[in-house]
């Protein structure tokens, strides 16, 4: 798929499964950032042009089949696939405009060469999944659940958890939706993406 044919699939995905106010306000934003451009991280999955909007129509992909796999057909009783999409889709909105293409001198079969490469400058330095809670709220309003499936869903490898924060089993419990989404983005990253 080319940069165009993901970012018309996301948002088809997003017009057609989410119905809450202010996700035109949200979609609009995100065409005037450079999320559908932008790489998922600098040098681990998918670290290229367009691998941040690959990587969450990956995740959308993988969480779907997991909470089928998880609740069965009817899987959509337990999470509205409304809030699938939301999660999956958004979780990652933290990592627009963060992004910069600078060079580096590189040699090559004696001669030195630039090469471009992908450094991280955060403008707005308020976490990770927490930061997505905080756009996507600025736009649409998250249930506590889709809330706490994007905020946690970096699960241990959170710098707040590896901080000693004790509180995610908790979440994990009270939300299973949060457990499952954070299996599928790591399935996502290690197993449909390469770096």
């Amino acid at each position: 798929m080319d940069l165009e044919e993901q970012k018309q699939k996301f948002l088809e995905l997003a017009k057609t499964n989410i119905k809450r106010d202010g996700i035109d306000m949200l979609l609009d934003y995100l065409q005037k950032t450079d999320f559908f451009e932008a790489p998922a991280s600098t040098k681990f999955h998918s670290s290229f042009a367009g691998g941040l909007c690959l990587h969450s129509l990956n995740v959308y992909e993988r969480f779907i089949k997991n909470l089928k796999k998880e609740y069965g057909e009817d899987w959509q009783n337990k999470v509205s696939l409304e809030t699938a999409t939301i999660i999956a889709l958004f979780h990652d909105v933290c990592k627009t405009n963060v992004y910069k293409t600078d060079y580096r001198n590189v040699k090559e079969n004696g001669v030195w060469v630039q090469k471009p490469y992908y450094s991280y400058e955060d403008a707005l330095p308020y976490g990770h999944g927490e930061k997505s809670v905080y756009i996507i709220n600025g736009f649409l309003r998250l249930t506590r659940e889709e809330a706490m499936a994007i905020n946690w869903h970096m699960g241990g490898f959170d710098s707040r958890v590896r901080g000693g924060f004790y509180g995610l089993e908790n979440v994990f419990y009270s939300y299973p939706s949060a457990l499952i989404f954070h299996l599928s983005d790591i399935e996502a990253t290690y197993l449909d993406e390469k770096m």
